[in-house]
């Protein structure tokens, strides 16, 4: 069985209220952390433990903090973007569902190590029961002297917010989440500056994502080492999985880096194997934005080697057989799973949610959403799928965020190892247009 080490105590009745919390060790970072350490000695323990962000980028956490600025009487922020909005991803939902008091220790230690005396948990706006936990766990943290003035008499302050988005996808982008958080419209912003230098009010600022700020928690209370002994490689401590799809146990799963992909889908710990008997045909493995993999080069590398779930193995081979851990939403397919129906659908998502500030992707996710819908009414060519794939490659790397990375990387690999699927919706146009076309073509039963 796995490590737990965020999700050790999930299961415990009443650990999302302060007092069972304590009970179990919680807090414990904070203590530490400020009547002990240093604000430099956490960030270099950060570093040490080698934690990377789990938003989606895995951009090591500590080195992002150390490039932080420090100007001489000018506020810094943490900023916690739990806007988790990518189809398929409900991890960090889960954790400050179940156990808010770990992001709000999270919070505080980093905060301290980052010098910001106000901070903030930008929450999606359709999680307004996750803002009504959060913000009764904070009013209790204040009442117990875990926030506020002169934290457990240490001298340092520190409020916390929390503030809801509306509901837009582009908010998870960090710049574009600065912008909401000010009360602007969520368009990104050309970087560089980046938020290290100038962010929330052009203040010096850290975006954390939810599931990254709790996992200081552990760091701080067991040290760099310890967490980097966990896992494997580059891929160090455990991740949380948002399983979904075509399995017999969905749900978040917490995981030791470096389980093979074919344990985490078929053993009885995590996904179960995939319902109903049938076969995997495909999976997403990390959030809707990431390219879609076959069966065969989920399970197994190019070199032969079995996949495994860490940044590295995910991404073995790159784009041509390889795809990310992205936020670790982790959707599968079986065989009766139509790709084409499927990426329709991830396309309608990218077109309603790009913002429109810039053309490649404001027209582009358009484009490919008419001709997937066209391709699906039975009205599509072989010339049709030849643009799509044109279409996507002048998004990707041509926009001011990576929404339009988002929209394109689902649509290269669905085309890329899934061709004979488009070519067969263009051959048969009157098989398609039966209700169960899909099933229809290769003699599937339906799920």
């Amino acid at each position: 069985m796995s490590k737990k080490i965020l999700l050790e105590h999930i299961n415990v009745p009443g650990i999302n209220t302060l007092a069972v919390y304590r009970e179990k060790g919680g807090y414990a970072s904070v203590e530490k952390a400020l009547k002990t350490m240093a604000p430099d000695a956490i960030v270099e323990e950060v570093k040490k433990s080698g934690l990377r962000g789990r938003g989606g980028a895995g951009f090591p956490t500590g080195m992002k903090w150390s490039f932080l600025a420090k100007p001489e009487g000018v506020a810094r922020y943490l900023v916690c973007n739990a806007d988790e909005s990518e189809p398929g991803t409900f991890k960090d939902r889960y954790l400050m569902e179940k156990i808010p008091h770990l992001l709000i220790e999270g919070m505080i230690t980093s905060s301290f190590a980052l010098g910001a005396n106000s901070s903030y948990i930008y929450v999606r706006g359709e999680y307004f029961y996750i803002i009504k936990i959060l913000e009764k766990a904070i009013a209790d943290a204040y009442e117990a002297g875990w926030l506020g003035k002169n934290i457990l008499g240490t001298g340092y302050d520190l409020d916390l917010y929390v503030q809801a988005g509306a509901g837009a996808y582009i908010c998870g982008e960090e710049t574009a989440l600065l912008e909401s958080l000010e009360g602007k419209r969520g368009n990104p912003r050309i970087k560089p500056p980046f938020p290290a230098i100038a962010g929330l009010y052009g203040c010096p600022t850290v975006v954390n994502n939810v599931e990254t700020i709790a996992a200081v928690v552990p760091i701080v209370n067991n040290g760099g080492d310890w967490y980097a002994g966990i896992g494997i490689g580059k891929s160090t401590g455990t991740k949380l999985i948002s399983a979904s799809g075509h399995i017999n146990k969905p749900g978040v799963y917490e995981i030791e880096m470096g389980i093979t992909v074919e344990d985490f889908i078929y053993s009885e710990e995590y996904c179960g194997g995939i319902k109903n008997g049938k076969k995997l045909k495909a999976v997403v493995a990390g959030g809707s934005s990431v390219p879609i993999l076959p069966a065969e080069m989920i399970l197994t590398t190019a070199s032969g080697e079995k996949r495994l779930m860490s940044y590295e193995s995910l991404a073995d081979g790159g784009f041509a057989t390889g795809t990310m851990l992205g936020s670790g939403g982790f959707i599968v397919m079986d065989e009766t799973t139509s790709i084409v129906q499927n990426l329709h659908t991830f396309a309608r998502f990218y077109h309603h949610e790009s913002c429109g500030q810039c053309s490649p992707c404001r027209e582009g996710t358009g484009w490919m959403e008419k001709i997937l819908h066209k391709i699906l009414d039975g009205h599509g060519t072989i010339q049709d799928v030849d643009l799509l794939w044109e279409i996507q490659r002048k998004i990707e790397g041509n926009t001011i965020c990576p929404l339009g990375d988002a929209a394109a990387w689902p649509v290269a690999s669905a085309i890329r190892h899934f061709r004979h699927e488009f070519e067969e919706y263009v051959k048969n146009p009157a098989v398609i247009k039966e209700v169960k076309h899909y099933h229809n073509m290769h003699n599937l039963a339906t799920a």
